[in-house]
């Protein structure tokens, strides 16, 4: 197999888990990772066996082809920004920028060079939403006419290790868990058209009660509350809730309804879950997943199918039209809350390619 060099910059809680997925694809070759904290790379590659690097490094090897951009949200677009000038492909975790303008920027400059750039996340690439999606597409629930987005906690500064990025600009509930969800619903039902929303910041400081910073206040810069709708081209509506306020609550995480049946969809932080379907006139039974990639955390996968498109010329499914839409959607739940509106949306996307097949086999679905 003619592997893909690839270059891992930020050694940040997530990391693990994509260096723990990437040897689920034989295509990926690690070359090395940084990390602006020298020793926290060091740690990071002890652990799993790769180097440890600086960044000028990693974009001056010419073995790298893809540069994986771990950082936290405010530093997506600068470091891929400058993967983009090093002639890398570039990769960012969720979300694509902080804001649509930025990212905007990142996609033109990704095409003036005639590079690839994609984002997290990828996990609308697993089974159980794979599967979600070729029973939509197979016509059970007839015309699909409305759905529900559901993420609420009391916070994340329960259990990060260092929390205060999720409460500055780039963070909130939003932009942190709204990627998950409005990919997985564009991957089910299609490019949204409008949005219409409502936000709120009930505290202007949290106290974090993880380790190692028990104790601490931090300062709140963004909405922590936000509800809104989507109209999808399709003509579905779907409501979405994403909160850092809620003690507990009942939803599931996705439900999707049609004039013939409703379909519940497992929680698009995964890969897998259980899916139910209700035919009208029935009760929820248990459906089968039919599709790789349910039964674990392949969380760089998207990585994977990148590599792979490129060595094939086709597209890759977590691409940065889609990253910029899904962006572009959650800020305009923000803007249509300032103004009291209804906003429309600009971009345009395709719903990515279905993925029936495995990839570490190199078995491609096209």
């Amino acid at each position: 197999m003619d592997k893909v060099g690839i270059g891992i910059i930020g050694c940040g809680n997530i990391s693990s888990a994509y260096l723990k997925a990437m040897a689920s694809f034989p295509i990926l070759d690690i070359k090395g990772i940084a990390d602006l904290n020298e020793e926290l790379a060091r740690q990071r590659a002890s652990e799993f066996g790769v180097t440890a690097r600086t960044v000028d490094e990693l974009l001056a090897d010419s073995s790298i082809e893809i540069i994986v951009n771990l950082t936290v949200p405010k530093a997506h677009v600068a470091v891929a920004m400058r993967a983009l000038e090093a002639g890398k492909h570039t990769y960012s975790e969720k979300p694509l920028g902080i804001n649509f303008a930025e990212g905007r920027s990142l996609a033109e400059a990704a095409r003036a060079k005639g590079l690839r750039i994609g984002a997290a996340p990828d996990t609308f690439l697993g089974g159980s939403h794979q599967t979600a999606r070729e029973l939509i597409d197979s016509g059970v629930l007839g015309q699909p006419v409305g759905g529900t987005a559901t993420f609420m906690c009391p916070g994340h500064e329960r259990w990060h290790p260092n929390p205060a990025f999720y409460y500055e600009v780039g963070g909130g509930p939003m932009l942190d868990m709204g990627p998950y969800y409005i990919t997985d619903l564009v991957n089910l039902l299609g490019p949204v058209s409008k949005v219409a929303g409502f936000a709120i910041a009930p505290r202007k400081e949290r106290l974090i009660t993880s380790q190692p910073r028990n104790g601490e206040i931090i300062p709140v810069h963004v909405s922590t509350h936000v509800a809104g709708v989507m109209a999808f081209e399709s003509g579905a509506i779907v409501q979405i809730g994403m909160s850092f306020d809620v003690a507990g609550h009942k939803h599931v995480p996705l439900e999707v309804y049609g004039t013939e049946g409703t379909l519940i969809v497992p929680d698009p932080n995964h890969f897998g879950g259980q899916i139910e379907y209700l035919k009208k006139g029935g009760s929820f039974e248990p459906q089968e997943t039919t599709r790789p990639y349910a039964d674990g955390n392949y969380r760089s996968i998207g990585v994977a199918d990148m590599a792979h498109a490129i060595r094939s010329g086709r597209p890759h499914r977590a691409n940065g039209d889609l990253a910029l839409h899904v962006l572009e959607v959650m800020e305009a739940f923000h803007t249509a809350a300032e103004r009291g509106s209804t906003i429309e949306i600009t971009t345009k996307t395709e719903r990515p390619a279905p993925l029936s097949q495995s990839l570490d086999n190199g078995q491609l679905a096209r």
